[in-house]
Order: structure tokens, then sequence, then C-alpha cells
């Protein structure tokens, strides 16, 4: 289940229960906190380019699932083509990890328990 702040709706769903913050009552102007705080109570995944997100999950936990797009300023289709090509490792990674990242054409995973990135 991916939480999604970027976007369009239902545009990377591929299947998946997608919540996309348009879908929230206070729409893309829901607060980093709410949006954290909606995931880790339906235990979905953040999908983000926020840094915020990222800082939250490191210093408090939360959200605790996490996928941070680092891919700098590229268009809505190149974005949606590196989902697509990456979706099966993106979903294997998030099984075995609790944050990951999506850098143009590779995924650096957080594995939990360890102390640094593995990729």
């Amino acid at each position: 289940m991916l939480s999604c702040p970027f976007g369009s709706p239902g545009s990377i769903s591929a299947g998946h229960d997608v919540l996309h913050t348009t879908d929230l009552p206070d729409g893309n102007r829901t607060a980093d906190g709410r949006i954290a705080a909606l995931a880790d109570d339906e235990d979905r995944v953040v999908v983000t380019k926020d840094r915020d997100f990222r800082d939250g999950h490191l210093l408090s936990g939360s959200p605790r699932r996490l996928l941070v797009v680092a891919t700098g300023n590229i268009t809505n289709s190149a974005l949606l083509s590196l989902f697509e090509a990456h979706l099966g490792a993106i979903l294997a990674a998030l099984e075995e990890a609790d944050f990951v990242e999506l850098v143009s054409g590779s995924l650096v995973v957080h594995r939990r328990g360890e102390d640094g990135p593995a990729r």
C-alpha cells in the first residue's frame, strides 16, 4: 500500500492500494506529520521527493516505511518510466527494508539493522 504525495492520483498504482494527498480532506495542504501518521496507521509506504520525510524517518521513525524519489528534476513521463522499470525491485526492496531511495537508474536499500545503505 502506497501513499503518494506527488504526481497524479492513481498514475503509479499498478494494482496497489494507492492513496494520493488529493484524496485527503486537506488535499495537497495536508501536513507532513499527518501524512506520516496516516501511513503508519494504515501500514502504507510514503512515496515522496520531500527530504523532510527522510529526516522524519531517520530521526523519529515516522513514517515507518518510506520510498524517497531522489532523481532530481525530471519529467513526469520519465518518472513514471522509472517506476515502471523498477517496480518489481522496489516492491522486493520494501519487503526487506523500511527505507528505500530511487535514484536515477538504481535503488539504494537501507536494510533494517544495518549501519549504512546497501545497493
